[in-house]
């Protein structure tokens, strides 16, 4: 089974839960995604694996420090992640139908082959 995790490699827990991930064997495909940025269909598809609403996927800090608005929806959350993925909470390593987020980084394991 392939994982794939969304990173960030200025980030201190996406460089921990990347380091995890080859620590248990496990070679994942690797996505910048400041570089490569998810569409709002893969971010909705992300929120769904991971069980969560758009809003709990967002930085707050970094949302503020780029004056976006606060969305009044979750089509609007969505679309402010797609079009500044900075705000995006990471890393996020998707094994199947299944994400999570690696803060902290051993939160991963319960989803790793």
């Amino acid at each position: 089974m392939s994982v794939t995790i969304y990173h960030n490699p200025r980030c201190m827990k996406s460089r921990q839960t990347l380091a995890r991930l080859s620590e248990h064997g496990i070679e994942p495909e690797v996505v910048l995604y400041l570089d490569s940025p998810p569409n709002e269909k893969t971010i909705q598809s992300l929120l769904k694996k991971l069980g969560l609403k758009a809003e709990q996927l967002v930085r707050k800090k970094d949302h503020q420090a780029l004056g976006l608005a606060r969305p009044e929806d979750e089509a609007g959350w969505i679309a402010q992640m797609a079009a500044n993925p900075k705000i995006i909470e990471r890393p996020i390593v998707v094994v199947g139908n299944e994400a999570r987020l690696g803060r902290p980084p051993e939160s991963v394991d319960e989803i790793l082959p």
